[in-house]
């Protein structure tokens, strides 16, 4: 009993989606214009998903490590804008 109550909290800590932009993954795939022009052959449907990165990010105000699974993009504002101001946006840091 108690090895279900510590596998579910892993299995939903682990979700894909990033901490910061909140982006998760999303359908893609179906049929080029070309076949929808002359017939209908639908193909499969393919589930994409964002480049998410485990990273500690260091917050010098705070001086503290914060591990996060965040994407690439949220990689890139966190450099241009700052950990401290994008954690706090993204309501990381109260």
């Amino acid at each position: 009993m108690h090895f279900y109550k510590l596998y579910d909290s892993i299995v939903s800590s682990m979700a894909k989606v990033c901490d910061i932009t909140k982006k998760g993954s999303i359908m893609g795939g179906g049929y080029s214009n070309v076949v929808r022009a002359t017939k209908f052959n639908p193909t499969g449907m393919v589930r994409k998903y964002p480049n998410l990165q485990k990273k500690r990010i260091y917050v010098p105000e705070l001086k503290k490590y914060f591990p996060l699974t965040i994407s690439t993009k949220a990689i890139k504002t966190i450099n241009k804008h700052g950990a401290y101001a994008v954690l706090k946006k993204a309501g990381i840091i109260k």
